[in-house]
């Protein structure tokens, strides 16, 4: 089975509008998250849908997912969320195997709650190659030329930009493999090693490629969300 996971555990919000996670936060005229939710429900490819959150959100989550998509809940399924990003996937994966058991054939979908504009490729192209290679990033080419500094003042190295591409979501993995790659870490590597594809290359595994768009941004600061107001039309933040 093809698992989708929206992560959205995190309670804090960087742009300093509110109190509320910013996944929360309308975009026009649903929450950020409800846009999302909404293409992974469109994915024909996605048997469920799983949705981390903050414990202290469940509730809120349920109540949003009740009057936005009511006829989809039942494929829908809302989770705790973890300490940090991938014990929140770990919380999903278990959650899943509690109830579909544990098998080679289960894949999952991880992406961002806070970007609201993956495309319908996208996600198709994830699985697609999620089932043939067991793990995938996704990436756009870097435009900019990157700057390597080991100390925050001087430039140690400038490498080569047409190596260079810029990360974003989803990532994709075999269950089985992802549990057994992150397993095999210790508490601390755990801790370091925030990133589920950085576990996969550490851990020597091939993570495969998925062309990514710039239109599947994240939505950070105040400015990422003003950007994505323009983009559905909705009302701007000074």
């Amino acid at each position: 089975m093809i698992f989708g996971a929206i992560l959205a555990g995190g309670i804090g919000s960087r742009m300093n509008m509110t109190d509320m996670p910013k996944q929360f936060l309308n975009l026009g005229e649903r929450p950020i998250i409800i846009h999302t939710l909404e293409k992974f429900i469109l994915c024909a490819g996605l048997d469920e849908i799983y949705v981390g959150v903050h414990s202290n959100w469940i509730l809120h989550m349920e109540d949003l997912i009740n009057k936005y998509v009511p006829l989809k809940k039942d494929k829908i399924h809302v989770v705790a969320g973890g300490n940090d990003r991938n014990s929140t996937i770990m919380n999903i994966i278990n959650e899943i195997e509690n109830v579909h058991g544990v098998s080679s054939e289960h894949h999952i979908i991880t992406h961002d709650s806070v970007r609201p504009f993956v495309s319908a490729r996208i996600l198709e192209e994830n699985i697609e190659l999620v089932v043939k290679y067991k793990a995938c990033d996704t990436v756009i080419e870097a435009t900019d030329t990157i700057v390597i500094s080991d100390n925050g003042n001087t430039i140690t190295d400038i490498p080569a930009r047409n190596l260079m591409y810029q990360g974003q979501t989803p990532q994709s993995f075999q269950i089985e493999l992802l549990k057994t790659l992150y397993n095999s870490l210790d508490e601390k590597r755990k801790e370091e090693l925030t990133d589920a594809c950085k576990i996969a290359v550490i851990c020597n595994h091939p993570v495969h490629l998925v062309k990514g768009e710039t239109s599947n941004m994240k939505i950070t600061t105040i400015s990422d969300y003003n950007v994505a107001q323009a983009m559905v039309g909705g009302k701007l933040i000074d």
